[in-house]
């Protein structure tokens, strides 16, 4: 499948972070995020779905998010807009170019 994509529709500024881990001297730790990039992204909400847990209503909001092609973006690390968290699910090189890549993400409640 070929894929056109125009990079001037990157107009959203993030930071990608890394998960790091901070021993707590008893065995375990803390997960603290490191910001290891900022980059341009363009992101396109995808779907929503709404749901009541324990009398509350709770949501699910996921994005596509296309970025330039770095190597250091993969699953489990997260990108920020600001207050917004975007926890990446999934990448993929769309066309097999190594142009770009797609991020299926979820965002974070607040």
């Amino acid at each position: 499948m070929v894929t056109f994509f125009d990079p001037g529709q990157m107009t959203a500024r993030l930071d990608l972070e890394a998960p790091q881990l901070l021993p707590d001297g008893q065995g375990g730790g803390t997960v603290t995020w490191e910001v290891v990039a900022s980059l341009w992204a363009r992101i396109e909400p995808v779907s929503f779905v709404v749901a009541e847990q324990a009398a509350a209503e709770t949501g699910r909001i996921t994005h596509r998010i296309w970025l330039a092609h770095r190597p250091e973006i993969a699953a489990g690390r997260r990108l920020r807009k600001g207050a917004r968290i975007f926890t990446i699910k999934l990448v993929r090189d769309p066309d097999e170019t190594a142009r770009y890549l797609v991020c299926q993400c979820e965002e974070e409640a607040r």
